[in-house]
């Protein structure tokens, strides 16, 4: 194995292709040499071609001596590359080696401070998340705390719909919760001298509210019912025979409500040609227009109205308007009277304001003679101010002295 090593790295050899080379030509000559010597006797010109050959063969062995120089002087030019491409290839992977020496210091570096950063953000994170788990905690038991709050005003209006569910299981209750609901809604919607609560009429019937409407239409009655047994028989029925037997039972009792009032609240000459049926509960009222139409028909034939409590107070505003409009009627002649006094006041007070201004006119006038005056009055003190009585007195003296005596001339 290690000659044929050998071997092959000599065949690689430049030196070594030339010289096999050069052996082979040599062979070549030989055979050819046999050849012509074989033939030698076969021609009569063999010993000119021998000779040819032989020269054949000189110039043969100088090429080929020839060749061998060229062949040591490729090799050595040869050798010589490979040891400047070894020394360069030395060199370069010397300096590859630093660079990525270097590549792997700095890398070593940024990893370092990458870590660092990471395992400061990691801290911060974890900081913040403990911040944050606490906020956390703390909102929860806050809602926590209102959640136990809200808990127990749930049980509280859990008592609260039971007790309702006991007032309205009781008919007597039930009225008066219902009147309750009418009695609150009529207080917010009318003055109070416009309605009477309880009020009994000439044929001794009790009303739940009476309405003080002027003529035409006059007093309506409102008055209020609930039929909940009807109402929750109908919801919990389940089949057909039990939703009819319900249905049936609904008409029969709003019926008997509507044919009630009728029968107590509509007085000819005393209250309105009509009265109003309270339902206090708007899904009663619903259920009656959607599902019960000739019952609500029927009312309107019998001059009985439905109403809930949002289209009660809707109606009661109507007639809050209609008050208003009838008594401003009735104060139509006190409000004539009224606007004569106020014409006449407006008047004067035009006549009185006339007056003043005249007053005034003089007033000025006077103020501007005052002006005149005080001003002449000073002009005259400051000519006063102004005289020289030590100048002035020997002329008097001159001018009293002839009334003493002769007249006698003046001396100088």
């Amino acid at each position: 194995m290690n000659e044929t090593a050998a071997m092959t790295l000599r065949l690689d050899d430049p030196a070594t292709l030339a010289l096999l080379a050069g052996a082979v030509l040599a062979l070549v000559l030989l055979a050819l040499l046999i050849t012509i010597v074989r033939r030698a006797g076969r021609a009569a010109d063999a010993a000119g071609q021998i000779g040819t050959v032989s020269r054949a063969v000189e110039a043969l062995a100088q090429g080929q001596h020839e060749l061998g120089g060229r062949l040591a002087s490729v090799s050595e030019s040869q050798q010589s590359g490979q040891a400047h491409i070894v020394a360069a290839m030395e060199a370069r992977l010397a300096e590859v080696q630093a660079q990525v020496a270097d590549r792997l210091h700095q890398t070593a570096l940024h990893s370092a401070r990458t870590l660092n950063d990471m395992q400061e953000k990691v801290n911060e994170t974890l900081s913040g998340s403990s911040k944050q788990t606490a906020t956390s905690l703390t909102q929860l038991t806050e809602r926590l705390a209102q959640i136990d709050k809200a808990q127990a005003n749930i049980e509280k209006l859990s008592g609260d719909v039971l007790g309702l569910q006991d007032i309205l299981s009781n008919k007597q209750t039930r009225g008066a919760f219902g009147e309750i609901q009418l009695n609150d809604i009529v207080s917010k919607a009318l003055p109070r001298d416009s309605y009477t609560l309880q009020a009994t009429l000439s044929n001794g019937k009790r009303a739940d509210c009476l309405i003080h409407l002027p003529n035409p239409p006059g007093p309506i009655v409102i008055d209020a019912k609930f039929p909940l047994e009807a109402y929750e028989q109908l919801r919990a029925a389940n089949t057909d025979g039990e939703k009819t037997a319900a249905a049936r039972a609904m008409r029969t009792a709003v019926k008997a409500h509507i044919s009630a009032i009728s029968q107590k609240y509509i007085v000819e000459g005393e209250t309105a040609d009509g009265a109003l049926m309270f339902l206090p509960s708007e899904a009663v009222y619903a259920e009656l227009h959607a599902n019960f139409a000739e019952v609500v028909r029927e009312g309107f034939a019998a001059r009985v109205w439905i109403v809930s409590p949002t289209t009660c107070m809707a109606t009661l505003n109507t007639m809050r308007a209609v008050l208003k409009d009838a008594r401003m009627r009735e104060q139509a002649g006190v409000i004539r009277k009224e606007l004569a006094l106020l014409h006449g006041d407006v008047e004067r007070l035009g006549t009185r304001v006339g007056n003043l201004d005249r007053h005034f006119g003089q007033a000025a006038k006077d103020i501007e003679e005052i002006k005149i005056s005080a001003e002449k009055a000073g002009k005259r003190a400051h000519r006063l101010d102004s005289f020289d009585f030590e100048e002035l007195a020997p002329e008097e003296e001159a001018a009293v002295v002839p009334l003493a005596g002769p007249a006698t001339a003046p001396t100088r």
